[in-house]
């Protein structure tokens, strides 16, 4: 009996003969929509403590590595017998590595889904921050009322928006759904971009610095934190297996990884630089609380609440995706002998009504639990992206690795645990030492 018995893509139908595969351009999509989540807003910060040529440097790195490390998880898991991520690591490491990579996939999109609604409650609804009210897009349009409060709202977006989307059975039929979530991606880089080129224009750009700078403030352990923000922006493993499974050639996924992280990477350098210029130093870790100010003019104001409303809807459409591989994962660990999820209605919806209801309950109840998930999500994050792909080289459970593989999985898994070591015991340091 195979070591991957009963990890058979448990969300997946299986194929059947003379059924249409996924296209390129859909698998492009899917992948540049798992890939710009929450992790775009913190880009600009990430070019604040880094200065502009480091950021350009470690952004084009982690995409290399994090290309180099899906080609890792597609090469074997086409040597093997298993269609799932869990059923890789399960094939090389046993029962604890599957359940490892479920865990990790758990509190990496787990920790998202409820960011997601936190950050579009905010945008809808406002929010209190250290004693300052922030309206919403709603309540500074039609005032403060019982049905633009966050909850409603979000109660709104989950039921109208999110449920329909989380209810499709492949990720393929997601496809459209992604294109307008990577086109509102790019609306909200264009429109940073006509503000930031108008106050270039106006003389009221901030001066970006080029490296970093070092201070008492700042140390030089402060730079490696900017690391796990870069790396779970590029984070989109948990996904590699639902997508490339419905492609009819393996190369198609090779190309449409490539493609996405072109796209993604400029647009992650583009909002890193725009969002800069807008506004220097004073940069927040979430730069939509940076458009959440009064303007000059009604142009300026209506460009604000453009900017977060796109990148609003961006994270409801991203939300499905996400949700995805969460529930695929979760059924795998509790029932992986069960038929496949798609295939049994009512485990499917339950267990997709579960997971939507305590995001939505957690985004209510906690909307503080951003530090929580930036360092439980980066920790995992990192483990999906080269930890395990890295592991699963040097196991070498099929013979397949050369030399050269072994060398780039062990330079990736020192340095992967090295920065994360740094920039966790850092952001700890950080916390303790303003307490």
């Amino acid at each position: 009996m195979s070591p991957a018995t009963g990890i058979h893509a448990p969300l997946l139908p299986e194929k059947k003969e003379g059924e249409k595969h996924a296209s390129l351009y859909g698998a492009v999509f899917n992948v540049s929509t798992s890939i710009i989540g929450a992790g775009i807003m913190s880009i600009p910060a990430a070019l604040k403590v880094l200065g502009i040529i480091p950021a350009f440097v470690l952004i084009m790195v982690i995409a290399l590595l994090v290309d180099i490390s899906v080609e890792f998880l597609l090469r074997y898991t086409h040597s093997g017998q298993s269609t799932t991520y869990a059923g890789v690591m399960r094939e090389a490491f046993g029962r604890v590595g599957s359940v490892t990579v479920q865990l990790c996939v758990m509190i990496t999109n787990l920790g998202c889904l409820i960011i997601y609604l936190i950050i579009i409650g905010d945008v809808l609804s406002g929010d209190v921050h250290d004693g300052s009210v922030h309206l919403g897009v709603l309540q500074e349009w039609f005032g403060i009322h019982w049905w633009n409060s966050r909850a409603f709202a979000l109660l709104f977006v989950v039921i109208f928006v999110m449920l329909p989307l989380v209810l499709f059975r492949r990720v393929e039929s997601l496809r459209f759904s992604s294109a307008i979530s990577v086109l509102l991606a790019v609306v909200f880089v264009g429109i940073c971009s006509v503000m930031a080129i108008s106050a270039l224009i106006e003389g009221k750009t901030k001066s970006p610095r080029l490296l970093p700078h070092l201070d008492n403030k700042t140390s030089f352990f402060d730079l490696f934190t900017a690391v796990p923000v870069i790396v779970t922006a590029f984070t989109f493993h948990f996904n590699v297996h639902p997508i490339s499974f419905e492609l009819g050639k393996p190369s198609d996924m090779v190309s449409a990884v490539k493609i996405s992280l072109l796209l993604c990477a400029s647009i992650y350098f583009s909002i890193g630089i725009f969002g800069y210029l807008l506004f220097g130093e004073s940069i927040m870790a979430d730069i939509l609380v940076n458009f959440d100010q009064s303007s000059d003019t009604a142009m300026g104001a209506l460009l604000n609440d453009i900017v977060r409303l796109s990148y609003a809807f961006h994270l409801m459409l991203a939300f499905p995706l996400v949700n995805f591989s969460l529930r695929a994962n979760i059924d795998e660990l509790l029932f992986p002998k069960k038929l496949l999820l798609a295939k049994d209605s009512i485990r499917f919806v339950s267990l997709t009504l579960v997971l939507l209801v305590f995001a939505y309950l957690a985004a209510i109840a906690i909307p503080n639990i951003w530090y929580f998930f930036q360092f439980m999500g980066s920790t995992s994050a990192v483990c999906l992206a080269f930890i395990f792909p890295g592991a699963i080289v040097l196991r070498d459970v099929h013979s397949i690795s050369t030399t050269r593989d072994k060398i780039v999985a062990a330079v990736m898994i020192i340095l992967a645990v090295a920065t994360s070591t740094i920039a966790l015991s850092t952001n700890i340091y950080s916390l303790v030492r303003n307490m």
